[in-house]
């Protein structure tokens, strides 16, 4: 063969060979780099709080039940006032608040046996002008330590704030507001023995309750 021929060959041959490594060299297995996992801790952290209950438990913690539903109480001022009826406020209100809000005690009530700085409760009734309750309190206590019959007229039922029920013998500040809740819900006491009926008292208490209380 000519020495042009066998050059032409060989260049033939080196474009064979180079396109052949190049097409292997393409055509081999590539090592595929896993994605990074994501971080659900810092996913919870950087998002907004869940408003549909499915989020994770304790992630984005509300604020505490209220008294009231909406954030309000609902409380009966009746009695010497100058605007009495049922009045809303905020959770958390005091005596003072709701007697403001009934456009206070008419001229010459004696404020002395409310005490203004309690905190409300939800359904709660306040009477003003009732007779005070310390004195017949502490007559009911002697009375009850006694034996005896109390020197004063009995607690009446109706008007008696929650501190005057709690102090009657056997009544304790969850019984006391049991009594209230009741007469708030059937209108008042007609006759002392509905007192049966308030959850928490039995024939045993009744029957200690009954000389000292009236409707």
């Amino acid at each position: 063969m000519e020495p042009r021929t066998l050059a032409a060959l060989a260049v033939v041959l080196i474009a064979a060979a180079v396109f052949a490594a190049v097409h292997f060299w393409s055509a081999r297995p590539h090592s595929v780099r896993a994605p990074d996992p994501v971080n659900e801790a810092a996913h919870v952290g950087t998002s907004g709080p869940v408003t549909d209950g499915a989020g994770v438990p304790g992630s984005s913690p509300g604020p505490p039940p209220t008294t009231g539903p909406g954030g309000h109480i609902v409380v009966d001022v009746s009695g010497k006032v100058r605007s009495p009826g049922i009045h809303q406020l905020p959770s958390g209100a005091r005596v003072a608040d709701a007697l403001r809000a009934a456009g206070g005690a008419r001229p010459g009530v004696d404020l002395s046996g409310i005490n203004r700085a309690r905190v409300l409760m939800d359904g709660e009734q306040i009477v003003v002008g009732a007779p005070p309750g310390p004195p017949a309190a502490a007559s009911t206590g002697g009375a009850a330590a006694g034996g005896g019959s109390p020197t004063s007229g009995p607690v009446s039922l109706n008007r008696a704030t929650l501190e005057q029920l709690d102090t009657l013998p056997g009544v304790g500040p969850v019984l006391a507001q049991h009594i209230v809740d009741y007469r708030t819900q059937h209108g008042g006491f007609r006759s002392v023995d509905e007192l049966r009926e308030v959850n928490g008292i039995g024939d045993r208490r009744f029957a200690d309750l009954q000389p000292l209380v009236g409707p």
